[in-house]
């Protein structure tokens, strides 16, 4: 790699509950150690000293220890602004901070207070420096941090419903946007940071659960807002399932790069169970969007608890200048019955399946960003 660009890589979320995690980043080590930086969601608390402290579905307390396969894996920076980081309360969010610090492992997102958890991540590599931010977008209001409490970095997102013609009971539109102080705050944060840096990346915690081809208003309202505000990439996750990606002010945007690794200790604990877990409000979407998931989509062999399509992922890959993005992509990958995250090429018939799953979900959403294969990646924005 020349001295004036940085390969970076992005993935979601890394809920790393089940023993031996090293295990399940074998077919992507090698990829992700060949980036100048990589970058993943811690999704879960590592604590061994937590307690629940959620309103809904809380996660449980990740072992500490498997954060040995985050630095393994070459992650530099962690990513913590998720819905989980505060189930098992403030030592949740304490032990998993001091957990990737010990490991040299920089984290953006969440942290002892609200000033901690907004700090960015800052790295400088080949003359560039490069800061991440990171943002929850979907709550629980419990796990966002305060002047005196930790938490996650919010930014409450607000839902409206407005009835639009004259019949009563009948669906109505519904209308979201992000709270005014927090997108100022958000604002201000990239405004500050781009003064100290080269590139800014954004980084949110957004989007509906399981919905590939509806991007709700605030979500295209935060990610504009971050470009307008300074940030030159912007990435997204939380939806568990591949979203599309598009382009504004021809700055990337990656609407959901899915989860990357979601293993569980006790199987029967995942948050996927066929036909429950999804609320009436979103049956609509689940029949336009995705076909919902039924018993007979369990694989006997696999211990995968989420939609057959959820095991399309990928690695975010984008060459970084002093000047922003140069090129934005991603490594198309699939995962497996062993529940491993494992990359595909264009010769593949895998790799093929899973870049027309994204162009699909990428034009549904109506961006016009193309796709096309360029060696052992797949392209969408080229500044060359």
């Amino acid at each position: 790699m020349s001295a004036q660009t940085i390969d970076l890589m992005v993935v979601g979320d890394l809920l790393l509950g089940a023993p031996e995690a090293e295990f399940y980043f074998d077919k992507v080590r090698g990829i992700l150690r060949g980036a100048d930086v990589a970058v993943g969601q811690v999704e879960w608390p590592h604590t061994d000293r937590g307690q629940f402290c959620a309103t809904e579905l809380p996660a449980p307390a990740a072992d500490p220890k498997h954060l040995d396969a985050v630095k393994n894996a070459g992650f530099s920076i962690a990513t913590l602004a998720s819905n989980h980081m505060f189930d098992q309360g403030p030592y949740g969010v304490i032990d998993t901070i001091d957990g990737l610090t010990t490991r040299g492992i920089l984290h953006t997102g969440a942290g002892a207070n609200l000033a901690e958890a907004r700090k960015p991540a800052i790295v400088e590599k080949n003359g560039i420096k490069l800061g991440v931010l990171a943002y929850n977008c979907v709550g629980p209001r419990e796990s966002w941090a305060t002047p005196l409490k930790a938490g996650t970095a919010p930014i409450h997102v607000m839902t409206h419903y407005e009835l639009e013609y004259a019949s009563p009971g009948s669906r109505p539109a519904e209308f979201s946007f992000a709270h005014p102080d927090h997108l100022e705050a958000m604002e201000s944060d990239i405004r500050e940071l781009k003064q100290s840096v080269d590139v800014v990346v954004t980084v949110f915690h957004k989007g509906m659960i399981r919905i590939p081809t509806k991007i709700a208003l605030y979500e295209r309202q935060v990610s504009r807002a971050a470009i307008d505000a300074g940030a030159d990439l912007v990435i997204g996750h939380h939806a568990h399932v591949l979203r599309g990606v598009e382009l504004y002010k021809d700055r990337p945007i990656y609407h959901g790069v899915n989860h990357f690794v979601a293993v569980y200790a006790d199987p029967s604990k995942a948050s996927y169970v066929p036909g429950t877990n999804i609320n009436m409000h979103d049956r609509h979407y689940f029949r336009k969007s995705m076909r919902e998931p039924s018993p007979a989509d369990r694989d006997p062999n696999s211990n995968f608890r989420f939609a057959p399509e959820s095991r399309h992922t990928m690695i975010a890959t984008c060459k970084l200048t002093k000047n922003g993005v140069q090129t934005a992509g991603f490594i198309p990958c699939w995962i497996n019955r062993d529940e491993q995250p494992q990359p595909f090429g264009e010769r593949d018939e895998q790799g093929q399946e899973t870049v027309a799953y994204i162009k699909q979900i990428t034009e549904a959403i109506g961006s016009k960003a193309e796709l096309r294969w360029q060696g052992d990646r797949v392209v969408f924005f080229d500044k060359i």
